[in-house]
């Protein structure tokens, strides 16, 4: 699943109205298991000029990168933190540790190749879902528009729920970019652009 509807859905099902405490720990839990992906690619690509190619068809699956994915991505150091969060009765952490839960839950569904490990560090097992939210060899052309229409529906919720102009100007504007890569998505694919991975 792509990291903006991994946030919207934290924030949907963790975040609450009219406790911003909460809805920001929902964020951060939701983003966090992308972080390592996000510091090491950009690393990579612009600090070390690596091609594009090389960064997401070989660094990305190498065992330097996946000791590091194995940390963030794991459910045994996430069901730590939300049992802290239960233990010290924290409703920011709970949220927080809830949130990064759905997260590795729907990768634990949609991710193929490029799935991590997910039970560190009792296992270095990597469970490869038949389905994938990219790759059209694992249903990703059926799953794609799925998860597109989920996080427009997800932005319509939280709009419904948050009514600060700050919160709506980044609903609206995170509605408005994922519409927009709904008809590219519709354009590439009736075009014959979009091609699988690999």
């Amino acid at each position: 699943m792509n990291t903006p509807t991994h946030i919207l859905l934290g924030a949907a099902l963790f975040g609450k109205k009219g406790r911003p405490d909460l809805t920001t720990a929902a964020i951060l839990g939701g983003f966090l298991p992308d972080l390592s992906l996000y510091a090491l690619a950009g690393w990579a690509l612009f600090v070390q000029q690596v091609p594009p190619d090389i960064v997401f068809g070989r660094l990305y699956f190498s065992d330097q990168w996946m000791r590091v994915f194995a940390v963030d991505n794991s459910f045994i150091l996430w069901g730590m933190v939300l049992g802290a969060g239960l233990w010290l009765r924290q409703a920011w952490l709970k949220a927080f540790a809830g949130a990064g839960l759905a997260h590795l839950g729907a990768d634990f569904l949609l991710h193929h190749d490029d799935a991590r490990p997910q039970f560190w560090p009792l296992s270095d097992w990597i469970f490869r879902s038949p389905v994938s939210y990219w790759d059209a060899r694992h249903y990703g052309n059926i799953v794609a528009p799925l998860e597109m229409l989920l996080a427009l529906v997800l932005c319509l919720l939280l709009w419904r729920r948050h009514q600060g102009l700050a919160a709506r100007g980044v609903i609206g504007t995170t509605t408005a970019a994922i519409a927009a890569g709904m008809f590219f998505w519709a354009w590439a694919m009736s075009a014959g652009t979009l091609h699988s991975h690999g």
